[in-house]
């Protein structure tokens, strides 16, 4: 029987990550406590846009990760209740000139042989599938795998698939880990009291790399800051995640500085989503005018009817970014007991299933569901920045 002060294993974050991480390692008969220092999704995942993405992934590890999520998105959509707003609408990549479609075809072939669907749409033939888009265009690409949840609810909705193995405890931060003689993980210690258990899944989003200090390693997570403007409720104006070419090349990039591009999708509930913004500035939530007017103006570009529309709001996240663009995800060699499953950046919600199932499968000594040798976390010299 599960206890206050006891668990097989405790899952530090309630993001969408933790969550995932918890429901597999519950299905696979473990006893789950899973910490929070604030509420479910109060992190990275509250501020997500839902996406679950193939199309913005090149051949790699990250995409093979992306696959297996999609496919196990699908399952969980038939087990979760309708309110995560699960939507296989898929996205539509855009290109302004024929230089900016031959990067596409190219990017695009290379996808096809790692098993992405990518069907090209002539610039003719893109108000097909969305009528209110820009004119002038000289094509795109279509990803009928792209989907969309809401992040928040399926975060919430996999914490209570996981039923009483899973023990919820929010608002506790995490002060210290416990250790036994060989350095071995014992559990937790919070403000009130401490925590037993073989094993800790380290799913702190941004601040994951503390948790890691914690324990007396190096894991160089940084946040990335990201804004996203939400519009009034609209019928749908926009039908699939739509998004310039220039994106792709802004989610591979790692400098500090303000990169943006127009990410444009409509919701089930009606509001449009308008992003993407990336910049590391530490974890200042200062609500940048300039960020938020260059997203307004991208999007407009691309759909001349949504300058008459009004924004309802904002609001600000930060991406758990690795210097090489790849999460961490598995045990640390360097402190047995320990586990990784952070450093999605912005791809967290769509790579949350796989993320899971794999520490699920590592908890239990189970088969990984994939290589997870890219994802070690002990990849990084320990004076990485």
């Amino acid at each position: 029987m599960l206890t206050r002060n006891s668990a097989d294993v405790i899952v530090v974050g309630a993001g969408v990550i933790g969550a995932a991480c918890a429901y597999y390692a519950a299905r696979s008969g473990l006893r789950v406590t899973v910490l929070d220092r604030g509420p479910v999704a109060g992190g990275t995942t509250g501020a997500g846009e839902g996406n679950l993405l193939v199309s913005d992934k090149e051949p790699g590890p990250e995409l093979e990760l992306a696959l297996l999520s999609t496919a196990l998105w699908r399952e969980l959509a038939e087990e979760l209740p309708p309110e995560i707003e699960y939507e296989p609408k898929g996205g539509l990549v855009v290109a302004s000139d024929e230089a900016g479609m031959a990067a596409l075809r190219d990017f695009a072939a290379g996808q096809r042989t790692a098993g992405v669907t990518a069907d090209e749409v002539t610039g003719d033939r893109l108000h097909d599938l969305e009528p209110h888009l820009t004119s002038g265009l000289a094509g795109g690409f279509h990803y009928p795998q792209d989907a969309q949840v809401m992040p928040a609810l399926a975060a919430a909705h996999l914490l209570r698939a996981g039923g009483d193995r899973i023990r919820l405890r929010l608002g506790e931060e995490v002060t210290g880990l416990l250790t036994g003689a060989a350095g071995e993980i014992r559990g937790v210690r919070t403000a009130t009291g401490e925590l037993h258990a073989p094993y800790v899944v380290n799913a702190a989003g941004s601040w994951s790399g503390d948790l890691a200090r914690l324990a007396g390693v190096e894991l160089p997570v940084r946040p990335r800051r990201g804004f996203v403007l939400v519009t009034e409720p609209l019928p749908r104006v926009v039908r699939h995640k739509v998004y310039a070419a220039d994106y792709v090349a802004d989610v591979a990039n790692g400098s500090a500085a303000l990169q943006s591009s127009a990410v444009v999708e409509g919701t089930a509930a009606g509001p449009v989503l308008i992003g993407a913004s990336r910049e590391r500035v530490g974890y200042d939530r200062t609500l940048s005018v300039e960020v938020l007017r260059r997203l307004a103006a991208q999007a407009t570009a691309l759909f001349p009817v949504l300058a008459g529309v009004r924004a309802m709001r904002t609001y600000v996240g930060f991406r758990p970014y690795l210097p090489d663009h790849l999460p961490a995800v598995g045990p640390d060699p360097r402190v047995p007991g320990l586990l990784h499953a952070c450093g999605h950046e912005g791809a967290g919600i769509g790579l949350a299933p796989a993320t899971g199932l794999a520490v699920a499968r590592s908890l239990t000594d189970g088969e990984p569901p994939l290589d997870l040798t890219p994802f070690r976390p002990e990849r990084f010299p320990s004076a990485a920045t």
